[in-house]
């Protein structure tokens, strides 16, 4: 008897040793694939930073191994979520400066300031994150108390959008602005012949350039400062809308020394010495890096009456916004970057802005493609506007955080009737069967839970409006899910490496405490990133000791 025993040890040695040995393996989970059926899993194998096996527990825990296995307790996992339009850059600047979202008044930003600048005393003093939308007065404010606290030091202000910064006169003066004059695109605002000190779109630059770029130190720590926090939230790909060339060589130079590890597709800007750089070198492609696309600015934004609209504001009549550029702009540089067989990707807010980009690109592309040219936003679209999407395949790129936070002003701005082609993420949708979502953060908050809750329920943290904002453009959860990781991969010709969880892919995905697809919208609102993994690499874990303390 002894002996069959230990030929049955033997045999079940013998059995272990012969299975594939890979690096990872996570079951007993609740694995939403995203593939085309949808699938659900139970475990998933990985072996040098891709997937090697997706299926059920007890068939994978049977043939395969792994140096590491990791019990699910029934936890659901999902693709590591894509944010297809953000500023991963500018979020990690702004770590850096002072933090103004959620002030109520200008006195309170103008505290802020001030306390912020005991701890920083030298140089430029910046902030962002100021709405006046959100004040008892929602009106602009000016430059005045800024001038008598800060006479001689720079301060530059920005609005949640970037559309409009406050700027002292130590600012102006370091841009040699002395009294308004006009440009395309912008407005530099004046009372009485008397600057106020706003800015608003193009103006905004002819400040903000004169502040002192970051050297090499500061740089890396805006960059692993923002992947720490955007890993927490289980954020593995990030769209980076709006780069110079520079920057761009800066990320491949950490990438190559691992110190920094998130992927990025990112756009470069509309400006000259990009297309020249890009051309010339070509599409760059690694694992980590993509850069195969430009990023071109439209017009203003909506909250700061910067939107190009066709008719005029409904709460301001004198207004109707403007492009940011001359028509011809456009329309050369489309034809320009179509030549050269990258992909445009245009900033447009306004149902002019949207009109006038769409009728440019499809004279350009000339019906049905598969160039994924996109229209990052398309956040005020008219209703015989929408079809012009789908006539030449050009992808809509929206922010579902944008229109929960908007809603409270929309129908002030736009009427009660135009308001309703606006966040229209459903009509959007149907114009191509897919959608890709993203934040827009730093403008809206990083964490991709709150795009999932504002694209299905459309409501904010208190549950306002009762019965959610114009209901009939919520997405469901499945279309949501796919906008957050396999449409977004799409939007970057990445479908196919990326977004699902699939044989042959990265191992990029995330663990989370709530099931989205099941949870209620508490849950939604409230729920933890337990495990985010990149290439199979765990690069956020959320640990909870004994006495429900948090470690990070």
């Amino acid at each position: 008897m002894k002996q069959i025993l230990s030929l049955c040890a033997l045999l079940l040695i013998l059995c272990s040793c012969n299975k594939p040995k890979a690096d990872l393996m996570i079951y007993n989970a609740k694995i939403y694939t995203v593939n085309d059926k949808f699938d659900v899993a139970e475990a998933i194998v990985v072996k040098d930073g891709k997937i090697l096996a997706v299926g059920a527990t007890a068939d994978i825990r049977k043939q395969y191994s792994a140096t590491e296995e990791v019990d699910a307790n029934g936890k659901a996992v999902y693709p590591g979520f894509i944010d297809a339009h953000a500023h991963f850059f500018g979020y990690g600047e702004s770590l850096q400066s002072a933090d103004l979202r959620g002030t109520t008044s200008w006195d309170e930003v103008i505290a802020r300031v001030t306390e912020f600048a005991k701890t920083h005393p030298d140089g430029w003093l910046t902030g962002r994150g100021w709405d006046q939308n959100d004040w008892a007065d929602k009106q602009f404010p000016n430059k005045d108390k800024l001038d008598q606290l800060f006479p001689n030091r720079p301060v530059l202000l920005e609005r949640i959008d970037g559309h409009a910064s406050i700027a002292n006169q130590s600012a102006l003066n370091a841009a040699g602005i002395t009294k308004s004059f006009a440009l395309t695109g912008g407005d530099i605002v004046d009372k009485d012949g008397k600057l106020t000190g706003l800015l608003i779109d193009n103006a905004v630059e002819l400040v903000a350039n004169k502040v002192p770029a970051a050297d090499e130190t500061k740089a890396k720590k805006i960059l692993l400062d923002a992947q720490k926090n955007c890993f927490e939230v289980g954020l593995t790909t990030i769209d980076d809308c709006g780069l110079d060339y520079d920057a761009v060589e800066f990320i491949e130079k950490l990438h190559k020394d691992k110190s920094l590890k998130m992927r990025l597709y990112v756009m470069l800007s509309d400006a000259e010495k990009n297309y020249d750089y890009l051309f010339k070198r070509g599409a760059i492609k690694t694992d980590r890096l993509n850069v195969r696309s430009f990023k071109v600015y439209g017009d203003g934004a909506l909250g700061s009456r910067g939107a190009c609209l066709l008719r005029p504001y409904t709460d301001m009549p004198t207004k109707k916004g403007f492009l940011l550029s001359d028509i011809k702009h456009f329309e050369e540089v489309a034809k320009k970057i179509n030549s050269h067989n990258f992909q445009m990707c245009t900033h447009a807010i306004g149902d002019s802005a949207n009109r006038s980009i769409l009728k440019i690109y499809n004279e350009v592309l000339g019906g049905k493609n598969d160039k994924r040219w996109r229209i990052e936003h398309a956040q005020v679209v008219a209703p015989e506007d929408f079809n012009l999407f789908g006539k030449a395949s050009v992808v809509p790129s929206v922010q579902p955080t944008h229109a929960t936070s908007d809603m409270y002003w929309a129908a002030d701005r736009l009427g009660s009737d135009r308001v309703k082609g606006a966040y229209a993420y459903k009509q959007l949708l149907a114009q191509n069967g897919w959608i890709p979502l993203g934040t827009d953060f730093p403008v809206e908050q990083i964490n991709p839970m709150l795009t999932f809750y504002a694209a299905t329920i459309r409501k904010d943290a208190k549950n306002f409006p009762a019965g959610g904002f114009q209901m009939e453009n919520a997405l469901s959860p499945e279309e949501a899910l796919r906008g957050m990781t396999i449409w977004a991969a799409k939007a970057n010709f990445e479908e196919k490496e990326k977004g699902s969880l699939e044989v042959g892919k990265f191992a990029d995905f995330v663990m989370l405490e709530n099931d989205i697809m099941k949870a209620t919208g508490e849950q939604i609102l409230n729920n933890k990133v337990l495990k985010t993994y990149l290439n199979g690499e765990k690069v956020y874990e959320r640990i909870v000791d004994k006495s429900t303390t948090i470690k990070k």
